[in-house]
């Protein structure tokens, strides 16, 4: 729990500084567009660190559960942000790596679709 958790708040951290940086360093560096698609990875690696401290400090999920929703969520994180940052800072052709951005997307949605599969199996066993 302690890793993931250490992992949520590096990943948080690092959103506020990319965010920074994008502001001020990138602002006259990259297009409108490309400024804006840096601006998603920056936003989306933050709400996940969040999602991910907020799975791993929560009482009400289980250990095995935390580790999966998080095993997908850092995955998701690493592709989907990761991905626009090498395009956006490294000029690494889109067209190289094309897929990784959605595939991220998708460990994201499968984060948050176990989340709400594990809280849904509490609500049918409660009723």
């Amino acid at each position: 729990m302690y890793k993931n958790l250490t992992i949520a708040s590096v990943l948080g951290a690092v959103a506020v500084v990319l965010g920074a940086f994008g502001a001020h360093a990138l602002k006259n560096k990259l297009s409108p567009e490309a400024l804006n698609s840096f601006e998603t990875a920056v936003k989306y690696q933050m709400y996940h660190a969040l999602f991910l401290l907020f799975i791993n400090v929560s009482n009400q999920i289980t250990t095995s559960f935390k580790h999966k929703i998080s095993l997908l969520v850092i995955i998701g994180i690493i592709l989907f942000s990761g991905s626009i940052y090498a395009i956006q800072l490294l000029s690494v052709p889109a067209k190289y790596i094309w897929f990784i951005t959605p595939l991220g997307g998708l460990l994201l949605i499968l984060g948050w679709f176990l989340t709400s599969f594990y809280f849904l199996k509490k609500v049918i066993k409660n009723e």
